[in-house]
Order: structure tokens, then C-alpha cells, then sequence
């Protein structure tokens, strides 16, 4: 039997270690993602520097995947629409095309200024394993100062991802399509003739607003009105983060209608596949199988609607005795998926 075109990888990590390879290779994968890996350079990143990582995935018998977002300070200016994005994006395209020189084949984005928003971090789950929440009610009653405490700290420095109040003004929606647009316009035939897909990741969580900044990429129609706009570009595409998608007013369903309108064109690049018990306002992430919903189902539905893109692992339980890359949740995750692909096969 051969190999089917869907495929599980290993990521979410910033630093390349040989323990990374051999998880990778003992658990049965074939590829490597990379989460904003730890590279040289301030503005963008260069070739030689992303070659080396791919020559020592690639020595180890497996696939360099895709890089999966640079620091938000790399082009938080043109997210937000301030004076000097213009250099950003220059500076963008030049890490476009080196990623693209180096043999990495995806890059992907997120277009949140100010990243992903979480208000606990080990809320207890099943077996008491540990997993990220967000409250909304907690948000609105936090002040200005502590709404830092819900933002991540390994994306990008804590400078560039803004939060204002009501005294400060606010980005609002329409703000941020004009400077999604302006970035894309700017990158996508940049992206094209590096031969780099550039994979879009939905807002986290997907709520109109968060300090002070819109979120744009809250529900399935927001990623129509993109596709809309650039469904000439082959290097337009999704990072389909099926736990933002359950998230999302309509839990599953929402994760059903992405993946039947988008797959079959060919438009999502890669799967992140975990998901969450509960929607917006209110959600937490849980064990794959126990959230909103139906992961056999949902593989099926990949494989049926033509997917061919890689599985990855993403945010995971943090089970007793982990590491801080919770590799025994991680091992659960990735498991499951294999076990869910070879089942759809047979669909």
C-alpha cells in the first residue's frame, strides 16, 4: 500500500534539537514544522540561516514541512497600518524569498497584532491533565495591565504587541482588512515567484476584539471574503486550525463548512487538528476526542474533500510528569491522528 498524501508531522517548537529529530523519527512521522524558529536578525531572516535547518531536518531522514510564523516585530507596523510598514514589508519579502531559497515550501501568518490571548493556562481537565481557557468575562474585567498577563511571550517582544483602551483609540475591523490587504497585495507575488505558500491561521480566540484591536479572522465568512480577493494566487491558502475553527460560534460545524469549501480547492496548506470543549465567550482545550467535534469524521471529510497537506500537533494537555513541550500530551495527539488517518483509507 503506499503512502497517502495526508501525512502527520511534529511541531510547534522554536529550537531544532537532536531530541526533536528522534522524537520525530520514533513516533513514526515524516516531517518537521517549525513554530518562529530561533534565528539571527532583527528585521528579517536570511537564507543561509534557514538552510542550515533544513539540511539537519533533512539529514535525519525527514521532511522540513513548513515555518510557521515570523516575530511579530518582523511586521507588526503593516498589522497595525503605522508609519515605517512600508520597510516591514520590504523587509517581509526578503525572509519570503529566502525561506522560499532555502527549500522550505510554507510559510505561515497569523495577522493578530497582538497574538493569542489565554486567561488560564492550566485549567484542570480530564484527569486533571492541564489545558488553556479563555473567559471573556475575565478579560472585560481586567485592567489594561493585566491584560498582558493573557498574551504569549514567545512570538515576538511584548513591545510590538500592542493593547489600548478607550483614552488610546482602538484598530477597529475595517482598519485591519485595509492593512491585511495592503500587506497581501505587497507579498503574495513576492510569495509566487519564490514558489512559497503563505498559510493563513484563524484568530485566537475568535472574538471581535481584544485590546483594543479587531480581529478579522473571527468566523468562516471572513475567510471567504480573503479568498475572494486572492483566489488567483496560488499562494494564497489556509493554516487551518481546527481548534479556532471550534472555537468559533457553531463549534463543529464551523470546522465542517471550512473543510468542504476550502479542500477541495485546494486551499488549505496544513491542519493544525486539535480542538476545545465549548465556544466563545467561554472554551477550553481538551484531548482530542472529547472536544466539539467528531475527529473520525472530520479526517474523513479531509481525505474525501482531496486534502493533501501534513497533520500537525498543536496545543496539547499538559500531562503529569511532561515536559514544558508536554511531549506525553504530544505523543497522545499525534497518535490518535495516525491511528484516524489509516482509518479514513478505508473510507
Amino acid at each position: 500500500m503506499s503512502e497517502p498524501a495526508m501525512r502527520v508531522a511534529v511541531g510547534q517548537f522554536h529550537e531544532l534539537s537532536d531530541e526533536k529529530l528522534r522524537f520525530a523519527a520514533q513516533i513514526g512521522v515524516t516531517g518537521i514544522q517549525m513554530n518562529n524558529p530561533t534565528l539571527p536578525g532583527d528585521t528579517h531572516w536570511e537564507e543561509a540561516d534557514i538552510r542550515r535547518l533544513v539540511e539537519r531536518v533533512e539529514a535525519a531522514g525527514l521532511t522540513f514541512e513548513a515555518i510557521e510564523n515570523v516575530p511579530t516585530h518582523f511586521y507588526n507596523k503593516a498589522m497595525l497600518g503605522l508609519p515605517g510598514r512600508d520597510e516591514q514589508i520590504e523587509n517581509y519579502c526578503r525572509t519570503v524569498r529566502n525561506v522560499g531559497r532555502a527549500g522550505v515550501p510554507i510559510l505561515g501568518l497569523h495577522f493578530m497584532p497582538n497574538s493569542v490571548w489565554r486567561t488560564e493556562r492550566r485549567a484542570p481537565g480530564r484527569g486533571g491533565a492541564g489545558n488553556t481557557r479563555f473567559e471573556m468575562a475575565k478579560v472585560e474585567a481586567a485592567t489594561k495591565t493585566e491584560w498582558r498577563g493573557f498574551m504569549p511571550t514567545t512570538l515576538g517582544r511584548a513591545d510590538s504587541m500592542p493593547v489600548f483602551d478607550a483614552d488610546d483609540g482602538i484598530i477597529t475591523a475595517d482598519m485591519m482588512w485595509d492593512n491585511y490587504t495592503y500587506f497581501m497585495d505587497a507579498v503574495l507575488p513576492v510569495a509566487e515567484e519564490a514558489g512559497v505558500k503563505i498559510a493563513l491561521h484563524p484568530d485566537d480566540p475568535p472574538v471581535p476584539m481584544l485590546g483594543g484591536v479587531a480581529r478579522i479572522f473571527k468566523e468562516p465568512t471572513d475567510f471567504k471574503r480573503a479568498y475572494a480577493r486572492y483566489a488567483d494566487s496560488p499562494s494564497w491558502g489556509l493554516d487551518l486550525c481546527l481548534g479556532c475553527c471550534s472555537e468559533m460560534p457553531g463549534g463543529a460545524d464551523n470546522v465542517k463548512d471550512l473543510i468542504t469549501f476550502f479542500a477541495p480547492k485546494g486551499r488549505i496548506f496544513y491542519i493544525h487538528f486539535r480542538d476545545v470543549q465549548g465556544t466563545v465567550p467561554d472554551f477550553i482545550e481538551c484531548f482530542i476526542g472529547e472536544g466539539n467535534f467528531n475527529p473520525a469524521e472530520v479526517m474523513t471529510l479531509l481525505w474525501k474533500n482531496g486534502f493533501t497537506g501534513f497533520l500537525l500537533d498543536d496545543h496539547v494537555p499538559h500531562m503529569d510528569d511532561d515536559t514544558d513541550w508536554n511531549h506525553r500530551g504530544r505523543a497522545h495527539a499525534i497518535g490518535y491522528m495516525q491511528g484516524l488517518l489509516r482509518m479514513a483509507e478505508l473510507a
